[in-house]
């Protein structure tokens, strides 16, 4: 059984279905859950920092933050105690670190983001996490 999952969630609708997923599986295995939405930091750094970047990652965490509210919400009427996780940096990178952290023995994330661009310009977080976490890793496709 799983006692800790993390939910990896940015605002796709595969993002969503892995939260449903999550959800289902915490609530009948009484795990705790975790969800994260990672601000990509990357995406604006070889811009010069202004306030046009500025605005970007502002925009992004509203966003970010708005989700995880969302998620909050969901879970709560399904029963189920949901921490939220508001990161920046590398999305795959700063789940697996999160998952890490929580001691998660189970990461669930959407198999693809908003947009093919995002995954053309920043590859998939779910191909980076499955080949890089050493935590078993369940792609919930949309």
């Amino acid at each position: 059984m799983n006692a800790n999952i993390l939910v990896a969630l940015d605002g796709s609708e595969a993002g969503r279905r892995a939260l449903e997923w999550a959800l289902d599986l915490a609530r009948t295995g009484n795990a705790k859950l975790h969800a994260t939405y990672v601000v990509e930091t990357g995406l604006f750094s070889s811009l010069p920092a202004d306030n046009t970047v500025e605005l970007m990652y502002s925009v992004l965490k509203k966003e970010g933050e708005s989700v995880l509210e969302k998620a909050k919400t969901e879970a709560a009427a399904k029963g189920v105690t949901l921490t939220t996780h508001l990161k920046y940096g590398h999305a795959g990178s700063e789940v697996i670190s999160l998952a890490e952290k929580v001691k998660a023995d189970l990461i669930v994330v959407g198999s693809h983001g908003k947009s093919q661009t995002d995954r053309l310009l920043i590859g998939s977080v779910s191909t980076f996490v499955v080949t890089h976490s050493k935590v078993s890793t369940m792609v919930v496709r949309s």
